[in-house]
C-alpha cells in the first residue's frame, strides 16, 4: 500500500485553495485522498501490532480531523492542508504515543510525550534523578540516535521545584515533553517502501518507551501502582 502522488496533489491545491468554496467544489478529492491514507494506516496498524499493542483500530481512527477549529485561533482558515494523527498504545500498562504528519514538503512522525501530565513529570524527573545514568545510555542508544537525533521537547528555563540546580543531569530535569521526530521528503513518502520504513522508524523508539512504560506503572520502590 502506497500514499497516491494524488493524495499530495490534493493537499497542495488546498493549501492554495484554503476556503469552503473550493473545498466543496473538491470534496470528491478529498475523500479519495483521505480513503488512500486511511487504507496505508491500516495497514500500517496491522505491522506496527506485530512488534507492539496499539489502542488505536484502524486508520480512521488515528486521523485528526482535517478541519481548523477556528473559534480561539488566530488562523481562521478553514482547513489544515494534512492528514495528520495519533496512535495510541495499549493502556494502562503501555505508555507513550506515536504521531504522523502526511504534509507535502514537511511530511514527519514524532513519538514520546508531549504533554505528560504533572503526577506523569514528577515521576519521571524523580527517575531521572536517580537513574541519570541509564537515561544518558538510553538516549545514546545507536538506533535511537540515527533514526531520530537528539531528544526534544520544550524545557523550564529554571530549575524544576524540588531539584538541585547543580545537579548532574539539570538539562533532563528541565525538560517537560519527552519528544522524538523524523522527517521525509516527498519523495520518500510516495515511495513503495514507505510504510515499511515508517514502521521501523517507529520500531526504534521502544527501548525509550519499555522504559518509560516501566517508570510510569511503578513508584519509587520500583512496586506496581497499575
Amino acid at each position: 500500500m502506497t500514499i497516491e502522488k494524488t493524495t499530495l496533489t490534493f493537499l497542495q491545491s488546498l493549501k492554495r485553495n484554503n476556503n469552503r468554496e473550493w473545498f466543496q467544489k473538491n470534496k470528491e478529492r478529498y475523500l479519495a485522498s483521505q480513503l488512500n491514507v486511511i487504507h496505508w494506516l491500516d495497514e500500517l496498524i496491522a505491522e506496527m501490532n506485530k512488534h507492539d499493542q496499539l489502542q488505536t483500530r484502524n486508520g480512521k481512527e488515528a486521523l485528526y480531523r482535517i478541519y481548523n477549529d477556528v473559534r480561539f485561533s488566530k488562523d481562521k482558515t478553514p482547513y489544515n492542508p494534512r492528514f495528520a494523527g495519533y496512535f495510541k498504545r495499549l493502556k494502562p500498562g503501555l505508555r507513550g504515543g506515536y504521531y504522523f504528519w502526511i504534509n507535502p514538503g514537511e511530511s514527519r512522525i514524532a513519538c514520546g510525550f508531549g504533554y505528560p501530565n504533572s503526577q506523569d513529570l514528577l515521576r519521571i524527573r524523580q527517575d531521572i534523578d536517580v537513574n541519570h545514568k541509564d537515561w544518558r545510555k538510553l538516549l545514546k542508544e545507536k538506533k535511537l540516535q540515527s533514526t531520530f537525533g537528539t531528544l526534544q521537547g520544550e524545557q523550564v528555563k529554571t530549575t524544576p521545584k524540588g531539584f538541585p540546580k547543580d545537579h548532574p543531569a539539570i538539562d533532563l530535569l528541565r525538560y517537560k515533553q519527552f519528544w522524538f521526530e523524523k522527517s521525509y521528503t516527498d519523495a520518500e513518502v510516495l515511495s513503495p517502501n514507505f510504510l515499511k520504513q515508517v514502521n521501523k522508524d517507529f520500531k526504534a523508539i521502544r527501548p525509550f518507551f519499555n522504559y518509560m512504560s516501566e517508570v510510569l506503572s511503578t513508584d519509587l520502590n520500583g512496586e506496581s501502582i497499575l
